[in-house]
Formats: structure tokens, C-alpha cells, sequence
């Protein structure tokens, strides 16, 4: 089959999984939808890899939009994208048919759409076209918002669905506006011909340009403070839906940002880096601190995923910047590390998606053996669920971006070209970069702070209600999900050299990063040793994950061979607790506790609500009978920024709606009235 042919093939299996899951008797849909799913997206896979090795050439069609019709399209930065989401929906797909046999998120429609949502996701990068690319943003945004109210009975859905509906079309107007005042100066629809005519904008234009598709592409990345849809909608969806919207939906944000504003604008100023950067910054530090007093283990996902979208950003945002300070004329040490914080940003993103997609997997899992989210009721699930255990340890060990971690070789590289550029970078980056070095670090310790609180508290701790004491595994098909996603964190965390091939192709297009002409610079050598060019930094993931593999293997026999020595007998004896009795789980950490000190060195920052009350018997005031400690936690950017809005869009409402008074006459003097306005303005 040829590469023309893989779109129609990824339409089609669509369309078949469709009406399957449409069809088929209630007992047999949670098997065809979750199959189908995971057929739409080895056929994405499919079309990546495609496009990666040769591209994928035009296909339009004329009749499918009025006026405009459907243009596709794929270079091999398409196939990147498209390769990440397929991998990720044949995981989801998989996994559903386990997850939704056991009742969660097992309604007809939700799982005859999610389908439908893979494919909308696969098609945004196949896009070559303004009107072919906001049809399918628009139809990923449907889609995904009736995935999120699948279970819209219980009020929180609700609310979770309203706020992504928001969002998610203020978003979409923004990118809107924007791609259209691109086209109207650009006097082109097709990418092609917006990317020739880009050159030839005024500055006016292209700033305009800029400023809008950051806005509307960050609101879909989830970054601050456009991210207030992401901890309600991804936490509230079924849990492959959020492995889904997390690990697949959030990426199309950067490559709306990668594809528009680093590829089809061209190189811009510096404070369009400095932007990315700054706006990528805040959302790391924001989310991460955000993750690490989370409670909710899906929130507390979800906050991850915007602190690791803001990594990512602010990756593009250091190459952009650095770039831009570099110019194309010669090879500079500002180019080589422009490079690396591209490819840095590329990494990551494969290395969040893989350990993100785990994660909420596990999650499911747990929710759906206890049917509950909050840390603080849960422990003791590593003997009960040990696969579970197991992924979840693999997926928070990604998070925290340690070495062995699939998230670690994307955090060093960015790091390496924040050290590597100061020498050469001139005033502004001296001053800029070692900033972004401490917002990385931060970044990075906070996160091991909040995974080590999820895995502790939530799986390693002694069980907190009768849920966890009763969880078992949920099954082969939701287990095997965990296992590929697994699998992916292993092969990326110890061989990035899979990337390699694909990362080669995909720098070369991106010349307003990558520099042009003499001012290129050859894309960083993943392979056994990772060796970056221009500089003298290297490092061996594989190397690493044998030398710890050795010192366990030599911790285990050094151990064995002490015990074989000098054997000492067994005795059984009671615990010496002071005086107390056996440990409970009432004398362990709970989430809560856990993050308390964090919460207080941030208080300025989180600005928890805390009540402390005391009741005092009624015979003595100095006697107390109990007291009682709350603390709450609300997103503070929604609480400064979005409430008073919302709140004067209320009282403009209530104004307005006092002029509805139900009188005929009323209403054709508004009209006159309006008339008389719009023939003033119009003379």
C-alpha cells in the first residue's frame, strides 16, 4: 500500500469502528470499541511512519467542505506527532476493553466516539490547509468534550464540562483569528503558501499572528493561566480518556505552536522566545507546585502534565531565543544549543507521553478496583495490586525525571543547552538563562516531591478505608495496556536512540531553529553515548541503567553471602512502640501531611484556605472536646484572574436581562433604536 493510500486506510478503520461499536450487542462493545480505537491508532502509527520516511503527498478533497473542501498533507514533522498519538491511542484502545467491561465510561456513545477523537487528534497534523486544520481542531474539541461528559450525572462532570467547553472555544477562536489574519495577509490558504509568503508580512502582522496562535495553541497545551480546563476536565473523564486528552491531546497545542509560530511564521525577534520561554517557565513552577499539594491522584496527573507541556515550552522558547541571537551566518556555540533545546523539547515530549499515558492507566486501575481518586483513603495497594504497583512506580520514576526515568534524557538535554549557551549567548541570555537553569531545578525536585507522595502515600502506606483493603487487579486487557505503555517508558529511558532516525528528519525542516545554509547545525548524536554538537557534553543512559543493574545484582549477593556466614536465628517478638500499640495507619503520612511543609514555604504562592476551630466542653472553657483542622486549596490563577470575570459577565447578564420584560413594544424600540446607531456610525 502506498503512503497516498494510509489516510483513506485511517478513515476508514474510523468509520468501521464506528458503526461497530454502533452495532454491536451492549456485552460485546467495551471489546469493538476499545479494538477500534486501537486499530485507528496503529494506522496513525502507520501514516507517521510513512511521512517520517518519505512524506506523505497532497491529497485534496474538493467536495468534502463547502468552498474550501479537505487538503492533506504530512512531512515528517507531521509523522512525529502522528507516530506519538497513534502509539498512544493503541495503548488507550487496549486498555478499554478491560476498563469499560468493568462499567467505567461504558455508555454506547462515549465509546462509539472515541474513535472519533483518535482520529480527529491523527488528522489536526495532516492538515495542509487553514479550513482543513480549524474542521478537524474543531471536531478534536467536540469529540473530546462529550468523551469528558460521559458520566455527566454527577455534578462535578458537569462543572468540569462547562469549563471545558470555555476554554477549549476561546481557544479556538483565538487560533481562529489568528490563522486567518495569516491567510488574508499571506493571500494563501494552503501551509505551502503561507509559509513562501510569511517573509513579506509587516511586523504588525506577524506579531498579531504570533500573539493569537500562542494564546489559543497554549490554551490547548494547558499552559498558564489558559489552563484552568486541565485539572478539572482530565481528573472528571474516563481514565483512558484522560491517557488520551493528557498524553495525546495536549502535544497538538505545541505542534500548533511548532508548525505555525517556528515554521510557517519563520525566525521572529528574541521576545518571541522570550515569551515562550517565560510563559513555558510559569507553567512548570505553577503546575508542579500545584501537583505537589494535590490529593486527587488523577489532579495531581494533571497538574504534572502541565508542568511537563511547560518544560516543553519552554524548550522551543530557549531554541527560539538562541537562534535568534545566534543569526544564520555562521555555526556558533548559541546555534549548536538552539539545537539541542529543539531536540530536548522532541524528547520530552515522547518521554511525557509514554510515562503520562502510564500513569493514568494506573490511576483507572485503582479507580476502578476502589472507586476512589483521593491519596488520603487509599494505601496498601502494593501487595494487593502489584502490576498496578508496578506501572505506576514506572510511570511517577518518568515523572521525576531521575536517571532510568523516561523523562530524564529530555530534562538533561534541555539542561545542557541552558549551561552550554551562557559563554556565547551576549547580555540578554547571560542574564536569562541561568534563571530558567533554577526554574528547571525546581521544576525538577518539586516533581520527585509530588510522585514520591503519590507512590508512598498511595500504594506503599498501610490501606486507609476498606476500598483499598479489598482491590484487586482489574484484569489481562487493562494490564496489557499498562504493559505497552511500560514498555514504551523502558525503551525510551535506556535506548533514545529510536529517536534518532526520526529526529533527523524533522530538524532539517525547522530551519528557523536549526539555522540555514552555513548556519546549520547537525542534530545531537543519540545513540549508545548521547553526544551533543559543539560541546563536550555526553552521557550513556544504557551504560547507566547496566551500572545500576550491576550494583543491585553485587547489593543482593554482598547480602546473601553475609546471611549465608553468619546466620542468625529467627525469633518472634513484639513491636517496642514506646509504650504504644502495633502501627497503624492513622500514625503514617497521609498526602496531606505529606505536602504540609512544601505548602507552607509556598503559602504565598498556593494561598490555602485554613479553618481551625476548637469546641471546649460546656462545663469549662479550658476543657477541650475536639477540634477540627481544614485546609483548602484552590487554583489561584482561576481565583485571581477568571472569577472576577465571570462574576461581572454575571452582572452584566442581570443587567441585561432586566430589559427582557416580554413587551413587543419594548423590543421594536430596541430595534429602532439600533437601526438609528448603526446609520450614525455608518455616515
Amino acid at each position: 500500500m502506498s503512503a497516498a493510500h494510509l489516510p483513506a486506510l485511517l478513515g476508514g478503520l474510523t468509520l468501521a469502528a464506528c458503526l461497530g461499536a454502533a452495532a454491536v450487542p451492549r456485552r460485546a462493545l467495551p471489546g469493538v470499541a476499545g479494538a477500534g480505537t486501537a486499530l485507528v491508532g496503529a494506522a496513525g502509527v502507520a501514516c507517521g511512519v510513512a511521512a517520517l520516511d518519505r512524506g506523505i503527498e497532497p491529497i485534496e478533497l474538493a467536495g468534502a467542505l463547502p468552498l474550501a473542501g479537505l487538503r492533506l498533507a504530512a512531512d515528517a514533522t507531521s509523522g512525529l506527532f502522528l507516530v506519538l498519538i497513534g502509539a498512544v491511542a493503541v495503548a488507550a484502545g487496549i486498555y478499554t476493553a478491560g476498563y469499560a467491561g468493568r462499567g467505567h465510561g461504558s455508555a454506547r456513545t462515549p465509546l462509539v466516539l472515541l474513535p472519533v477523537f483518535v482520529a480527529a487528534m491523527l488528522a489536526v497534523p495532516l492538515a495542509a490547509s487553514v479550513t482543513t486544520f480549524l474542521f478537524f481542531w474543531e471536531l478534536m474539541a467536540l469529540a473530546s468534550l462529550a468523551l469528558v461528559l460521559a458520566e455527566q450525572r454527577r455534578p462535578a462532570v458537569r462543572e468540569a464540562g462547562l469549563a471545558y467547553a470555555v476554554m477549549t472555544h476561546l481557544g479556538f477562536v483565538a487560533v481562529l483569528v489568528g490563522l486567518v489574519v495569516f491567510a488574508a495577509a499571506a493571500g494563501a490558504e494552503e501551509f505551502g503558501g503561507l509559509g513562501e509568503a510569511a517573509a513579506g508580512l509587516s511586523p504588525a502582522t506577524r506579531t498579531a499572528v504570533f500573539l493569537c496562535t500562542v494564546i489559543g495553541f497554549g490554551s490547548k497545551a494547558g499552559l498558564v493561566p489558559l489552563h484552568a480546563w486541565l485539572p478539572r476536565a482530565h481528573p472528571e473523564a474516563p481514565s483512558q480518556v484522560s491517557a488520551l486528552m493528557s498524553a495525546g491531546m495536549v502535544n497538538l497545542g505545541i505542534y500548533g505552536v511548532v508548525r505555525v509560530d517556528l515554521d510557517l511564521l519563520g525566525p521572529g525577534p528574541r521576545w518571541w522566545g522570550l515569551a515562550l520561554l517565560a510563559a513555558g517557565a510559569a507553567t512548570a513552577v505553577y503546575g508542579v507546585l500545584q501537583a505537589a499539594v494535590a490529593t486527587d491522584l488523577k489532579r495531581l496527573l494533571a497538574y504534572s502534565t502541565s508542568e511537563n507541556m511547560g518544560l516543553v515550552c519552554v524548550a522551543l522558547g530557549v531554541a527560539a531565543l538562541l537562534r535568534a541571537t545566534a543569526g544564520n551566518d555562521e555555526p556558533t556555540a548559541a546555534g549548536a544549543a538552539a539545537v539541542v533545546a529543539l531536540t530536548a523539547a522532541f524528547v520530552h515530549l515522547f518521554g511525557h507521553a509514554a510515562f503520562k499515558c502510564l500513569g493514568f492507566l494506573a490511576a483507572g486501575s485503582v479507580l476502578a478496583a476502589t472507586g476512589r481518586r483521593d491519596l488520603d483513603a487509599l494505601g496498601g495497594l502494593a501487595r494487593r495490586m502489584p502490576t498496578t504497583t508496578t506501572a505506576f512506580g514506572i510511570a511517577a520514576l518518568g515523572a521525576c525525571g531521575l536517571p532510568l526515568g523516561c523523562g530524564f534524557i529530555g530534562e538533561w538535554l534541555l539542561v545542557q543547552s541552558l549551561v552550554h549557551a551562557l559563554p556565547a549567548g551576549g547580555t540578554l541570555v547571560a542574564l536569562v538563562l541561568p534563571l530558567t537553569v533554577g526554574v528547571v531545578a525546581l521544576t525538577a525536585g518539586l516533581g520527585v516531591a509530588a510522585m514520591v507522595k503519590a507512590f508512598g502515600v498511595g500504594f506503599l502506606a498501610r490501606p486507609r478505608s476498606e476500598e483499598a483493603e479489598r482491590a484487586v487487579e482489574g484484569g489481562p486487557a487493562m494490564a496489557a495496556g499498562m504493559g505497552l505503555a511500560a514498555l514504551a517508558c523502558g525503551v525510551l529511558a535506556v535506548a533514545p536512540a529510536v529517536l534518532s532516525p526520526a529526529l533527523g528528519r524533522v530538524l532539517p525542516e525547522l530551519p528557523a531553529v536549526t539555522g540555514q545554509g552555513a548556519g546549520a547545525v547537525p542534530a545531537p548524536d543519540l545513540d549508545t553515548v548521547l553526544r551533543l554538537p559543539g560541546t563536550s557534553g555526553a552521557m550513556s543512559p544504557g551504560l547507566l541503567a547496566v551500572g545500576v543493574a550491576v550494583g543491585i545484582v553485587v547489593a543482593l549477593a554482598a547480602t546473601h553471602w553475609r546471611a549465608r556466614r553468619r546466620p542468625a536465628p529467627l525469633r518472634d517478638a513484639p513491636l517496642w512502640a514506646c509504650g504504644g500499640a502495633a502501627p497503624t495507619a492513622r500514625m503514617q503520612y497521609t498526602a496531606t501531611s505529606f505536602a504540609e511543609p512544601l505548602q507552607r514555604v509556598f503559602d504565598g504562592i498556593l494561598r490555602p484556605e485554613v479553618e481551625f476551630a476548637v469546641t471546649p466542653y460546656p462545663q469549662s472553657s479550658y476543657l477541650v472536646e475536639r477540634a477540627s483542622y481544614r485546609s483548602r486549596l484552590r487554583d489561584v490563577v482561576e481565583s485571581v484572574f477568571y472569577r472576577p470575570v465571570l462574576r461581572a459577565i454575571s452582572a452584566a447578564a442581570a443587567v441585561v436581562r432586566r430589559a427582557h420584560q416580554g413587551s413587543i413594544h419594548a423590543y421594536l424600540a430596541y430595534g429602532a433604536l439600533g437601526l438609528v446607531v448603526a446609520l450614525l456610525v455608518a455616515m
